[in-house]
């Protein structure tokens, strides 16, 4: 699994940090490919749709795919049954 280096203040915000791993969303190119769906209403930010709309332009794919595969792999890495 990726992880993500993400930087750590200590408590009384010293010149001091650390490093610590946390889980990495995918790559937004790894977010396209296909499986059985079910509809759903959901509402978004217009902010984080946006960034979806350009990157799928961008690239050429469909911004509701990139969410629907987003929201799967943090479900199958995060809430597994």
């Amino acid at each position: 699994m990726r992880t993500l280096r993400t930087l750590e203040k200590t408590k009384n915000n010293s010149s001091e940090s650390s490093w610590i791993a946390a889980p990495a969303f995918p790559k937004p190119d790894d977010l396209i490919k296909k499986e059985d769906n079910i509809k759903v209403t959901l509402e978004l930010s217009k902010k984080s749709i946006d960034l979806f709309k350009k990157y799928a332009k961008k690239k050429g794919f469909k911004y509701q795919k990139m969410i629907r595969i987003l929201v799967d792999t943090y479900a199958s890495k995060t809430l597994k049954a």
